[in-house]
C-alpha cells in the first residue's frame, strides 16, 4: 500500500539533491575553471559531488604564513685564538733566517728564505730589566753555561744577583743578552715577561734554535719598554 509519509520523504530527499546540484553548478559558473577538482561527499549515502578548487581572488589577502621558530645561535668558543702571524721584518740576512720577537703577544716568529717556518712562546725581560728593541744578530753558542750577573756589574750575592745554569744558549749581544732554554719560566712563556733581559724558551725550543740557527742571523725585538738597542 502506498504511504503518503514515505512519498513525502522521497520528495524531501530529491529536493535536497537538486539544491546541492544547483549550488554546485552556481559555484562552478561563478569562478574561473581550474585544472583539478576534489570530490566532496555532501550527503552521506549519495554519490560525492566534484567541487572545483577556489583560485586566488584579486584583492583578498593570502592567509599569513606560519611563523618559523628562530634557530638558536651556537655558543661562542671561549678558547683563546692563536696570535696572527705578523709580516716578516725587512732586514738583511746572510743565513736566510729572520726572527721577530714580539712583546705584545710574547711570541717569536721564524722565517727561512721569506717563508714562515715556526713560532714559539717566549718570555723576555721584565719592566725592571727590559729587553731593548732593535735588531740583534746571533753570535756564538753554548750547549750549556752558567749565567752570572757579575759579568754586567751586579754581584751574585745582591738581591738582584744570580748565577744560573742554562742549556742551549745562543748569544744575541755582547752585553749579555741570549736566547736560551729556561724550563723554570715555561709557565710565563707566551703570557708575561720574567727574565733579566734574555729571551726565554722551553728546552725543546731552545734546542731547536741551537741546532738550526746559524751565526749572524737577525733577531728583531719589538714592542718592549726597554728603549732602543744600540750595540751589537
Amino acid at each position: 500500500m502506498f504511504s503518503m509519509k514515505s512519498s513525502g520523504r522521497r520528495r524531501s530527499r530529491a529536493a535536497r539533491v537538486i539544491a546541492v546540484a544547483v549550488g554546485a553548478s552556481a559555484l562552478a559558473m561563478g569562478v574561473p575553471a581550474v585544472a583539478t577538482a576534489a570530490p566532496v561527499t555532501v550527503i552521506p549515502g549519495l554519490p560525492p559531488v566534484d567541487v572545483p578548487e577556489l583560485p586566488n581572488i584579486p584583492g583578498v589577502p593570502d592567509a599569513p604564513a606560519p611563523k618559523s621558530t628562530p634557530k638558536k645561535s651556537s655558543p661562542k668558543s671561549t678558547t683563546p685564538s692563536k696570535p696572527s702571524i705578523p709580516a716578516e721584518p725587512k732586514v738583511k740576512s746572510s743565513t736566510g733566517w729572520v726572527a721577530l720577537a714580539v712583546d705584545g703577544d710574547h711570541q717569536i716568529y721564524w722565517w727561512k728564505d721569506h717563508k714562515f717556518v715556526k713560532q714559539m712562546p717566549i718570555s723576555m725581560g721584565t719592566d725592571k730589566h727590559p729587553t731593548p728593541n732593535g735588531v740583534y744578530h746571533t753570535k756564538e753558542k753554548y750547549r750549556d753555561m752558567y749565567m752570572d750577573s757579575s759579568t754586567y756589574g751586579v754581584p751574585i750575592d745582591s738581591p738582584e744577583g744570580y748565577r744560573t745554569y742554562v742549556e742551549y744558549a745562543t748569544r744575541m749581544s755582547w752585553d749579555g743578552i741570549f736566547i736560551h732554554a729556561a724550563p723554570w719560566s715555561v709557565a710565563q712563556q707566551g703570557k708575561e715577561n720574567a727574565s733579566h733581559g734574555c729571551i726565554n724558551l722551553s728546552t725543546e725550543n731552545g734546542k731547536w734554535v741551537y741546532d738550526n740557527i746559524g751565526r749572524d742571523t737577525p733577531i728583531v725585538v719589538r714592542g718592549t719598554v726597554g728603549g732602543q738597542f744600540a750595540g751589537d
